[in-house]
């Protein structure tokens, strides 16, 4: 395995993992991604920060290129304690390659010399002392693919639940049923990011659309609390019939799951393209009302969207969370739970 002295610094960074498994002689299989790369020894796998050193998988550990509080609404969580502080860590590296990645210093940091960015070492009880000195109630992981990195955010997950802390992970949602089994008790929510309703488009940016479809069912069944992100990007993914389509798929699985349609800006490679207007946002929003989705929130164009960044009783259509941007101007349900004026129980996570 040739490595640059960027690589190497990384690998020593690392401790042995624990979703794989051995194929034959020293080659084995990671369940970290969809992707169950097969590595032979001194390969890595295609997100670059998995390896396989004599038939043992290595796994990134014990540093952070990221480290941030956060409000919860910029994940986007709107369903979990509205206004609550998240403690949101990154490590380097990615399983896709996305050309309008906006964390891409982080993510592509393996197979871009241009987005080499430092990193830190930390344990995780001082991620999770951290935490606890500034009062976030969430602990995140995100900015680069957590799931490359899962046995770094479960060791910190588990420290941080013996302090009462929720966790949450911000994916691509390219998983395997064994990383989400991993996940399971560690893990309260998870925002996927619903890209595409087109193969090709994923193939472009690295997966496949049905893993991702797969993990949003899982999720669901799982119990874990997931939002869906869909970033409307003009000329990709923003057509009528594509964006019914997302809010179809989204209705099978649950009306009650949040979905945030938000405003691409040019970023990284695709800087060719202008931002996605208010007007586009409000159509993916109409799509998701056709379908029956009870909550549709328009993002990254604050105060251009109406009452779209607002949580709404799909019952009786009291405004029980009110929002601008990240900050909460009025909350009715952290606490409740329910509607105060209809009593209905809007699902997600408010105490």
């Amino acid at each position: 395995m040739i490595s640059s002295p960027y690589e190497i610094a990384l690998d020593e960074r690392t401790s042995r993992g624990e979703l794989w498994s051995r194929i034959d002689g020293q080659r084995l299989v990671c369940y970290a991604c969809g992707h169950r790369c097969k590595i032979s020894a001194g390969r890595r796998g295609i997100c670059k920060v998995r390896f396989n050193v004599d038939g043992e998988l290595k796994v990134p550990y014990g540093y952070v290129a990221a480290l941030q509080c956060d409000p919860i609404e910029k994940k986007p969580f709107f369903h979990v304690t509205p206004g609550a502080t998240a403690l949101t860590f990154g490590m380097l590296g990615c399983d896709y390659h996305c050309g309008y990645c906006q964390n891409w210093n982080t993510s592509q940091a393996l197979r871009d010399a241009e987005a080499q960015g430092g990193f830190s070492l930390v344990t995780s009880d001082q991620l999770v002392a951290t935490a606890l000195r500034y009062r976030a109630g969430v602990v995140t992981s995100s900015y680069n693919e957590p799931l490359i990195t899962a046995e770094w955010a479960v060791e910190i997950f588990r420290k941080a639940k013996e302090h009462g802390l929720r966790t949450a992970f911000v994916s691509n949602g390219n998983a395997t049923e064994e990383v989400l089994a991993y996940l399971r008790p560690w893990l309260d929510c998870y925002k996927v990011d619903l890209k595409s309703m087109r193969d090709k488009n994923y193939r472009q940016l690295g997966g496949r659309l049905s893993v991702v479809l797969d993990t949003i069912r899982r999720l669901h069944q799982l119990g874990i609390w997931v939002e869906l992100v869909t970033l409307v990007v003009p000329g990709f993914n923003d057509s009528d019939e594509e964006l019914k389509e997302t809010a179809s798929f989204i209705a099978s699985v649950s009306c009650d799951i949040p979905w945030h349609v938000t405003a691409f800006h040019p970023d990284y490679k695709m800087t060719d393209r202008s931002w996605t207007e208010a007007g586009q946002l409000l159509k993916a929003v109409e799509a998701g009302k056709e379908a029956g989705l009870n909550y549709i929130y328009a993002g990254n164009l604050p105060g251009a969207v109406g009452q779209q960044e607002n949580t709404v009783c799909p019952h009786c259509a009291t405004v029980l969370v009110s929002r601008r941007g990240y900050q909460i101007r009025e909350d009715r349900l952290t606490g409740r739970g329910a509607c105060p004026k209809c009593s209905m129980r809007i699902p997600g996570i408010w105490n």
